[in-house]
């Protein structure tokens, strides 16, 4: 093969981040530079890097911090389960049903607060949350005893009517019997849709 002739390597602005990123990972924080990257582009466009400068070419590279990334705890129906069993026995209430207002509440999320300022598991209102005895609704198992014991409550106040009281967990006891049965409100419809179908998913595992 004969001679070949190459143009100076030049590196683009996005490679040389990616190459940043990866030569700092790669260099270990130790010595009299403390893992610093020093960097010189010489006449023919080249760029140069090191960790151990050998010239007063090299000057400093000063990078961004990269992003933190939070990952959310993976959240997941059996999570609960000792705290959802026993609030069924103290309550007599059905587990599955337990869970079925769980999921249709805030999908198994500890910290989930509704844009009406509902909190938690069973997405407990703050004065339901004090009648309750609830001192901290985004506790797990605070909230969920809390919950159930406003379901039943709910059950008790409508005759164990289950769409009623679930209407009633929702809109609110008040609203329910100014109505005189379910309110005519989508949400809570589409609320009382949800539970039972999740309830009977459940009832036939």
């Amino acid at each position: 093969m004969g001679d070949r002739h190459t143009a100076p390597f030049r590196l683009s602005p996005g490679f040389l981040a990616a190459v940043l990123v990866v030569a700092l990972a790669a260099v270990p924080a130790r010595g009299a530079q403390g893992g610093a990257i020093y960097k010189y582009v010489d006449e023919k466009g080249v760029v140069h890097f090191t960790n151990v400068p050998t010239s007063p070419r090299f000057q400093k590279v000063t990078l961004a911090p990269l992003p933190t990334i939070t990952v959310p705890p993976r959240l997941y129906e059996g999570s609960y389960d000792a705290h959802i069993y026993k609030a069924a026995e103290m309550h007599g209430i059905d587990h599955r049903l337990i869970r079925a207002v769980i999921k249709a509440e805030s999908n198994y999320n500890p910290r989930a607060v509704s844009p009406k300022g509902a909190m938690g598991l069973m997405q407990l209102m703050p004065q339901t949350a004090r009648e309750m005895g609830v001192t901290n609704p985004f506790d797990p198992m605070e909230n969920i005893f809390g919950g159930t014991r406003y379901l039943k409550e709910m059950l008790r106040r409508f005759d164990n009517s289950l769409l009623l009281a679930l209407a009633a967990y929702n809109a609110g006891p008040q609203t329910v019997e100014a109505y005189g049965g379910i309110p005519p409100i989508p949400e809570t419809n589409q609320y009382l849709r949800t539970v039972l179908r999740t309830y009977l998913q459940y009832k036939r595992k």
